[in-house]
C-alpha cells in the first residue's frame, strides 16, 4: 500500500514503541501513543498532515484529532476503536485469560500481580517459538480477515517473524489492557465527534470480526465533515485484505483536500 500511496504523496508510517523491539514506552494508552506521534512529527518537521490510523492507531489518532487538531489537517478513522464499546468477545476473553486485566482490583493486589505477570511472560516465551509464533499469526489471521484466501502469505510471514521479535507480544498484551476491559472498549469519544472540525473519513470492512459495522455508521452521523466508505468482503484490516480498494479510496479523499 505505501509505494501506491507515495507517489503523490509524502508518506510516513511508524513503528510504535515496543512494538519494534525497541525500548519500552512508559506506558502503553493511546493518548501516550498520539503524545509520541506529535513528538515524531515535531522531530520531521511537519506542522500539518493526514493521520490516517486502524484500530488501535485509530484511537490514538482520534486522540491526536482532539487534543490538537491544528496539526490534524484530515483525519482518516480505519476500522477504529473508541467508537463504541461493543468488542469481540474474544478480545474479552484475552484479558480474562491472562492478556490483559483479569479483576482490576485482584491484578492491584501482590498475588494477582504475580499470577498476571506470570501467565505474560510463559504468553509471550510460547510465542516467540516457531510452533508459537505460527499459531499466533493463523490465530490473528482468523480474527482479523473476512476471507482467507485473501490473506497475504507476506502479512503471515510477517506475523510470524514478528512474534519472535523481544517484547513485541508483551507490548501487545499491555496494550490492549489499556484499551480493553471486560466491560469491552475502556474509551469512547462518539459524543466527541462532533467536535472535530477536520475532514474526517471513516473507511470499514464490513465483514469486521472485532468492531461492527454499524459502529462506522453511527460515527459518522456525528461529523461535521465525515465521510463514510464501506468495503464489502473484508475484514479489520481494509489496507491489506484490499489494499488496492483501500488505496483508492484514501487516494479519492485526500485529493479533495487540495
Amino acid at each position: 500500500m505505501l509505494p501506491a500511496l507515495a507517489r503523490n504523496n509524502l508518506v510516513y508510517a511508524i513503528d510504535l514503541p515496543g512494538y519494534d523491539g525497541s525500548v519500552e514506552p512508559p506506558d502503553y494508552t493511546p493518548a501516550f501513543t498520539a503524545r509520541f506521534v506529535s513528538a515524531f512529527l515535531d522531530a520531521v518537521g511537519v506542522e500539518h498532515t493526514v493521520v490516517v490510523g486502524n484500530s488501535f492507531g485509530g484511537l490514538a489518532a482520534l486522540h491526536l484529532a482532539l487534543s490538537e487538531p491544528e496539526r490534524v489537517c484530515a483525519l482518516v478513522l480505519a476500522n477504529s476503536g473508541g467508537l463504541d464499546p461493543a468488542v469481540n468477545a474474544m478480545l474479552l476473553a484475552l484479558t480474562l485469560f491472562g492478556w490483559g486485566e483479569l479483576v482490576p482490583a485482584w491484578d492491584r493486589t501482590p498475588l494477582g500481580a504475580l499470577h498476571k505477570e506470570f501467565v505474560g511472560k510463559l504468553l509471550a516465551a510460547w510465542d516467540r517459538t516457531p510452533p508459537g509464533a505460527a499459531h499466533r499469526a493463523f490465530r490473528r489471521a482468523w480474527l482479523l480477515f473476512a476471507r482467507p484466501w485473501q490473506i497475504p502469505i507476506k502479512w503471515l510471514t510477517g506475523q510470524y517473524k514478528v512474534a519472535q521479535v523481544p517484547s513485541f507480544t508483551e507490548t501487545s498484551r499491555a496494550a490492549l489492557s489499556d484499551v480493553v476491559d471486560l466491560m469491552g472498549q475502556r474509551e469512547v469519544f462518539l459524543d466527541q465527534l462532533p467536535h472535530l472540525q477536520m475532514p474526517t473519513l471513516i473507511v470499514w470492512g464490513t465483514e469486521d470480526k472485532l468492531f461492527p459495522y454499524w459502529q462506522a455508521i453511527d460515527a459518522a452521523s456525528r461529523l461535521k465533515k465525515g465521510t463514510l466508505r464501506l468495503i464489502p468482503s473484508c475484514g479489520h484490516l481494509p489496507h491489506v485484505e484490499q489494499p488496492e480498494r483501500f488505496v483508492s479510496i484514501l487516494s479519492e479523499f485526500v485529493g479533495s483536500l487540495r
